[in-house]
């Protein structure tokens, strides 16, 4: 397994982690390489693989806004809350790497979640995440 995708699987896991630790209100209001730190020593995710985790967590706190509206434009008939905590984290990862990351094209970033989301998400949920971010790669080339 290459050292990006150890890196989406850790941001990944911190996403989760966040999610039922952290009350929205709180929600990246704290020293978020810290925690991640914390969160790697605990968890004793690769040395190699910190970086560019902790590169897609910056990239996707200081993205939020825009990440969410894109996933609730694609995602037209469920609310952002409803969608499931993987699939929403594994979203945010991959259209963040779509707008942001040069050297990562969108497909390869599709894949990535899809193929992530086979290992830590349900049944149907790559066939779900694949729907959405297809929709949100078109949206984003058209303009």
């Amino acid at each position: 397994m290459g050292t990006r995708r150890i890196s989406r699987e850790a941001a990944l896991q911190f996403l989760y982690q966040e999610d039922f630790t952290i009350s929205p209100e709180q929600q990246f209001g704290y020293d978020l390489a810290e925690r991640f730190d914390l969160f790697c020593a605990l968890f004793q995710v690769n040395k190699k693989a910190r970086s560019y985790a902790l590169c897609l967590l910056q990239g996707i706190t200081d993205h939020l806004a825009r990440i969410d509206a894109l996933i609730a434009e694609a995602a037209s008939n469920w609310r952002l809350v409803r969608i499931a905590a993987t699939d929403r984290n594994l979203l945010r990862i991959a259209i963040y790497e779509m707008l942001e990351i040069d050297d990562v094209p969108p497909q390869v970033a599709i894949n990535e979640a899809v193929e992530i989301a086979k290992r830590f998400a349900g049944e149907d949920s790559p066939k779900f995440i694949n729907g959405v971010l297809d929709a949100v790669r078109a949206t984003l080339e058209a303009g």
